[in-house]
């Protein structure tokens, strides 16, 4: 099973030539959209909610993750491999944090390359074509990488906002075990106590919960917090003490 994870959106033609260039090495190879809509141009950002993602995903997949603003420019190519599954895409730390959360992990430099590849859509030419080698056990060439690794120096946990949904709710780069049973998160300046559900909390009420992902969320009870609160991606989240 190959899944895509982009910041392409559904807009153009880009998720349709990627899943072209898949069909035509492995056209048998299922082929999932995990999302389009990820942080865009922001690979550390990216990089926290792709791990949150990972555990659910099936134990063999292979995922093309592309959140690259520096295609076609020194960054290398990459294959990692994080218990079992493979993450192919570049090397700017999108896969950082998967890595650091796994049991074990490598990362290899890509060498394979096709007949011919543009220099500004390496998703199309090059991760898709080459994730479609490894799905239908094609000689897909790659080699260890010594180099130090982007995003090394990145935080455990991102007190951040990474990612806004259709309703306004405001994923966290925070494990929410990271936090305790009884934690309140503080941002926008507004105190947000915790709650478990949206059941618990009041019409009208702001506040965080654990999602489905494991993330520390921010959400408006039948509101949008990224319209109440004035949110984005990158707005800072502050933990207060128990």
């Amino acid at each position: 099973m190959i899944l895509f994870y982009t910041d392409f959106g559904w807009e153009g033609p880009y998720v349709g030539e990627m899943k072209a260039a898949i069909a035509a090495v492995a056209p048998n190879a299922p082929v999932i959209d995990l999302m389009h809509d990820a942080p865009a141009f922001d690979p550390k950002r990216a990089s926290y909610h792709l791990a949150a993602l990972v555990p659910r995903l099936p134990g063999d997949a292979i995922v093309v993750g592309v959140v690259d603003p520096g295609v076609g420019g020194e960054r290398d190519s990459v294959l990692v491999e994080a218990d079992g599954r493979r993450f192919v895409g570049p090397d700017n730390g999108l896969f950082e944090i998967v890595m650091r959360r796994a049991r074990q992990a490598s990362r290899r430099r890509i060498t394979w390359r096709p007949g011919w590849m543009s220099a500004s859509f390496h998703g199309r030419d090059l991760f898709a074509p080459f994730a479609a080698r490894l799905a239908v056990g094609l000689v897909a060439m790659s080699e260890p990488m010594n180099v130090p690794r982007p995003g090394a120096d990145w935080p455990d946990d991102l007190e951040e906002v990474v990612y806004l949904d259709r309703y306004g709710n405001a994923m966290t780069g925070i494990r929410a075990e990271s936090l305790g049973g009884a934690a309140a998160l503080s941002l926008a300046g507004q105190v947000l106590p915790r709650r478990r559900v949206f059941a618990e909390a009041a019409p009208g009420e702001a506040f965080w919960y654990e999602n489905s992902a494991g993330l520390a969320e921010i959400a408006f009870n039948r509101g949008s917090a990224r319209e109440r609160l004035a949110l984005s991606i990158g707005t800072k989240v502050e933990r207060l003490p128990v």
